[in-house]
């Protein structure tokens, strides 16, 4: 099994790509929302295929699940549209920048209150000085554009 850390980076790895890919796709075809639409069409493809190989029986406790839940799907959503529309304007750097500024607030806020059902993890000093850093970084390469 490969190491979760390694997915992960991958997926990482996939973040810029996917700005830069839908960007340029929107630009061609004219229309950021039509490109976003596209990327989900196949994203939605994907996902069945993967699911129907893992065991579609995994659907079945779905109206169970707490409909907050599903507000991940919204999320998704804005963060495709907003990076297909804005990247290729504002540069896919900067826009996977701020969006990761984003996204280490966010899960040192969800660790630190085990948001959602997840583990607490305290929000401490080694955790603000890494996300000062990574803001002071962004800052350096918006003075540099």
């Amino acid at each position: 099994m490969t190491h979760p850390a390694l997915i992960m980076l991958a997926a990482g790895f996939g973040i810029p790509v996917l700005a830069a890919l839908n960007g340029s796709l929107g630009r061609i075809i004219g229309s950021p929302a039509a490109a976003a639409l596209i990327l989900f069409c196949v994203a939605l493809a994907t996902t069945a295929v993967v699911l129907l190989v893992v065991g579609p029986g995994a659907l079945k406790d779905v109206t169970a699940a707490p409909k907050h839940l599903f507000a991940g799907g919204l999320f998704v959503a804005f963060y495709v549209l907003s990076v297909t529309y804005i990247a290729p304007s504002f540069g896919v750097g900067n826009a996977v920048f701020f969006v990761l500024i984003g996204q280490l607030i966010s899960s040192a806020l969800i660790d630190h209150f085990g948001l959602f059902g997840n583990r607490v993890t305290a929000f401490d000093l080694t955790r603000a000085t890494g996300i000062a850093v990574m803001a002071i970084g962004v800052w350096i390469t918006q003075r540099a554009a």
